[in-house]
């Protein structure tokens, strides 16, 4: 039988598929207005997991990251911490801790802006995937929240359901971009055509494998890279970032914190004020 010929006008040549695309978004500061490493430290002491002063450490440590930031070493000293801090926990109890407070803790903190666009990606039929130097287990929580599927975040070691206070894989910095590539390969997903949003110069090896990096509330080495190579910026205020008179679930910390920093700033001016008085004595 001879072949059966293509009818006049009918192509017969299979669809290109769309090519598949991915919405890359770190967390701290980008989705959330928060640190997702020391949201829950109220949490974790009032289930007994860590002392007062673990708890009021933990609160200026995000006070200073929400104000400053954090460098690369910052983030490294940061991660030693709180996997010293974590040895020996119940990986259950510390996601159940972080589930349970998650609507008083953290879901107050998402950018409506971040919520949006999750959304419009979402709806454009792209992967939306969190990226984030964070444990995962208190990442999920807040993937499940926003309804997105896939995490990658920095996991810790765990042995008969405890951490260790090892790390078995860091997501930070050429991390997340390997971290990236390794998902495009597996995912088939077209980098030049997917996204990436993130607010520190850390995440820049990130941003830099996609094809549309976008500088959400960037820090200083973040915005001038993104100006100086015609990335798009973006600012996301709703909710404020930055610190913010504490409402009742927060005064019993934030009250320890404003009197924490008053102590030290009391103390700080008294000792300057006694050494300029034993210059005098001296000079007399």
């Amino acid at each position: 039988m001879a072949p059966q010929e293509t009818p006049p006008g009918e192509d017969r040549t299979p669809p290109t598929p769309s090519p598949r695309v991915a919405a890359f978004f770190d967390l701290d500061k980008t989705i959330i207005a928060t640190s997702s490493a020391f949201a829950f430290g109220r949490e974790f002491m009032h289930n007994g997991l860590i002392s007062y002063l673990d708890a009021l450490q933990l609160s200026l440590a995000k006070s200073s990251y929400m104000v400053i930031g954090q460098s690369s070493e910052k983030m490294d000293s940061t991660r030693d911490q709180l996997t010293n801090l974590v040895a020996g926990w119940s990986v259950d109890e510390v996601g159940r801790i972080a589930s349970e407070a998650m609507h008083s803790v953290v879901t107050p903190a998402i950018y409506a802006e971040a919520r949006e666009l999750i959304t419009f990606h979402q709806s454009a039929g792209h992967d939306v995937i969190i990226i984030s130097a964070s444990a995962s287990q208190l990442v999920e929580p807040i993937a499940k929240e926003l309804g997105i599927d896939q995490v990658v975040a920095t996991e810790l070691e765990v042995v008969d359901g405890r951490f260790t206070g090892e790390v078995d894989f860091y997501c930070k910095g050429p991390a997340k971009a390997d971290a990236i590539m390794a998902m495009a390969e597996s995912h088939g997903y077209d980098l030049a055509a997917s996204f990436a949003y993130s607010d520190s110069a850390t995440d820049i090896p990130m941003l830099e494998q996609v094809g549309n990096p976008v500088a959400v509330n960037p820090d200083r080495q973040m915005k001038k890279h993104a100006l100086d190579n015609g990335w798009e910026l973006r600012s996301f205020r709703d909710p404020v970032p930055l610190l913010t008179m504490p409402n009742a679930r927060e005064m019993g910390i934030g009250a320890g914190v404003v009197a924490s920093i008053a102590a030290l700033t009391a103390g700080g001016l008294w000792i300057a004020q006694r050494s300029r008085g034993n210059d005098g004595d001296r000079s007399a």
